[in-house]
């Protein structure tokens, strides 16, 4: 069953702020290998110009995916997640993630189209900090196969 596209523009209620921690930026970087001084080293960090250590740029997918789990989990949308893989991931920063931030996230459908019989849904998640800054926009692809004859 298609998606339906009068859900496009909408959007879900924001997320409880998540707060940043610097264990969870340095076991991230870790885990991607990244050896960034600035990612586990508050005083590399600090040398750059920040307030802390800062998270490499596809931390927050971990924060951006969850809160899409409300629109895979909108049972008016009708999306199988069963039939779902991760399309694409895109992020536009106003400024870097910071140890300390607490941050919530608003997510919006942006479009859904039907290509060779599978759903593409494209969510924006919007990341503010506690005092309403934007701080980086997640831009996340999701499609949902096409049912074959297989099942």
């Amino acid at each position: 069953m298609a998606l339906d596209p009068s859900f496009v523009g909408r959007t879900y209620p924001p997320t409880d702020p998540y707060e940043v921690g610097r264990e969870k930026i340095r076991e991230f970087a870790e885990a991607i290998g990244d050896t960034n001084p600035a990612y586990t080293d508050t005083e590399a960090a600090k040398a750059l110009g920040h307030p802390d250590v800062i998270a490499p740029p596809t931390f927050v997918f971990a924060i951006t995916f969850k809160d899409a789990g409300q629109v895979v989990g909108d049972p008016q949308l009708g999306l199988d997640y069963n039939r779902m893989v991760h399309g694409d991931q895109k992020f536009a920063y106003t400024r870097p993630v910071h140890a300390g931030d607490r941050l919530s996230v608003t997510s919006t459908i942006e479009a859904i189209k039907s290509m060779a019989g599978n759903d593409i849904i494209d969510i924006r998640g919007d990341v503010h900090d506690e005092a309403g800054e934007h701080v980086v926009t997640a831009f996340t692809k999701l499609v949902v196969r096409a049912v074959t004859e297989e099942g």
